[in-house]
């Protein structure tokens, strides 16, 4: 199982950014997609999270920032709006993946996006 990142790069203030995460491999489910964030000597950070449709996002995103997933595409996507300085970090997609019908929750992280928000 992998999950490949995409969509990061530099934005100016105030600028827009969609990632994308895609689910590969021999794969049964996915309960849980969710995005986190990593800045430099800082721990990784939740930013948004999908378990069955339900949605929770980090207080400092709210409103800004929208979680999705296409299931049949096995892919999560994180719409980014009025991006600012403070959300420069490294963002890495999550998912916990049952492979086969009986086996357990494992948890993935892809590689990593970095995303820059600079004029």
């Amino acid at each position: 199982v992998q999950l490949q990142a995409s969509g990061g790069g530099l934005v100016q203030p105030g600028g827009s950014l969609r990632l994308s995460c895609a689910a590969s491999g021999s794969i049964f489910s996915i309960p849980t997609m969710g995005w986190y964030r990593q800045v430099p000597g800082a721990q990784r950070e939740l930013v948004a999270i999908n378990t069955g449709g339900s949605t929770n996002y980090a207080d400092s995103v709210k409103g800004r920032f929208t979680i999705s997933r296409d299931n049949a595409k096995k892919t999560v996507y994180l719409q980014m709006n009025s991006l600012t300085s403070e959300d420069t970090a490294i963002y890495y997609c999550n998912a916990f993946i049952k492979t086969l019908p009986i086996s357990p929750l494992v948890q993935h992280w892809g590689q990593g996006t970095l995303v820059t928000v600079s004029s």
